[in-house]
């Protein structure tokens, strides 16, 4: 880490030294690190680093390399840095999120100096979720829809999602010929004309929520990917991320009610004067075309994801039938 970031850490913590400094993870591509930086004298022991330094030859474990790949994760971070900076604020405990201290670029590296979750009360992490746990997470999904619905995002991705077409492809032109392939362009289409759109977060996998010790909270990380769209794109990608195709099957009735539910409380919570059995509605409608979607990404990404499962698989042939 730069001496220069250094002082910016110390600074916006009252702290008076850096006393260790423990990576979590290196980033995706080998772009930076994710840190843990304990500090002496400042206002709390410890605060959450994201350093990101742009590679000479970025290293993707799929061999993605490309330049296309490369500007499309340098504007990720700028996304993240204005996310930070300009709406963050907007979110309330209900969609709770770590506070940003500070941010800095110098030539090609930056820093974004975060509230350390563990501290706070959320340290757990999980990798499958139960149905309770679940209902927590979309709890959060309905809150921050909610507070980002009809906003235009400014400084952010026009379409949020990391895995949104016009930005991948590479990846679809690795896909084999097939009906999807062919109705890709539509449903991407579909999708980002609904007629209500909200913030996406982008990347709502289950590793990317931050569990309170008894597990009846949760902390969100990780808006290298937040934007505009239809709130459901997020609520489909959390339930492939955390349940098995079983449980997809099983409870998704259930998990959608308790989504929509939250979400009608939550906009008359915040004052948000809309229709809602008409989003609702449309909502409910491109929960397959959301599947569909990150379906198309991944069968060009890597065809033999476990993703790529029965369950997933009868929401693209559902899409399918939609549109023909």
């Amino acid at each position: 880490m730069r001496k220069e970031f250094e002082k910016i850490i110390l600074q916006a913590t009252n702290a008076k030294e850096v006393s260790n400094t423990i990576t979590i993870q290196s980033l995706w591509s080998g772009y930076g690190e994710i840190a843990r930086v304990n500090i002496c004298g400042g206002d709390f022991p410890s605060i959450i680093i994201k350093n990101i330094r742009l590679p000479q030859q970025a290293k993707h474990p799929r061999g993605w390399n490309t330049n296309i790949s490369h500007q499309r994760k340098i504007k990720s971070y700028e996304v993240e840095m204005n996310f930070y900076q300009q709406w963050s604020k907007l979110c309330n405990n209900k969609c709770r999120i770590p506070k940003c201290y500070a941010n800095s670029t110098m030539d090609e590296e930056s820093l974004i100096v975060l509230e350390d979750l563990d501290v706070s009360g959320y340290p757990i992490r999980k990798s499958f979720l139960t149905k309770e746990e679940t209902k927590t997470c979309l709890k959060w999904l309905a809150n921050f829809h909610a507070t980002f619905i009809n906003v235009i995002p400014e400084g952010l991705w026009e379409v949020g999602s990391y895995w949104h077409l016009s930005t991948r492809s590479d990846e679809f032109e690795a896909m084999e010929d097939s009906k999807l392939k062919h109705c890709a362009h539509q449903i991407d289409e579909i999708l980002n004309r609904c007629e209500y759109q909200t913030f996406v977060h982008g990347d709502a996998k289950v590793a990317n929520f931050c569990f309170s010790a008894d597990g009846k909270e949760v902390a969100a990380v990780d808006f290298q990917y937040v934007g505009g769209g239809c709130g459901i794109k997020d609520v489909a990608y959390l339930l492939g991320s955390c349940l098995t195709p079983l449980e997809c099957k099983e409870w998704e009735e259930e998990l959608l009610d308790f989504y929509f539910e939250v979400l009608e409380t939550t906009l008359d919570e915040v004052g948000k004067n809309l229709e809602f059995k008409s989003l609702e509605e449309e909502w409910r409608k491109m929960y397959v075309f959301a599947w569909a979607d990150f379906s198309r990404f991944l069968l060009g990404w890597m065809p033999t994801h476990q993703k790529l499962n029965a369950y997933s698989l009868q929401q693209v042939e559902k899409t399918l039938l939609l549109i023909n």
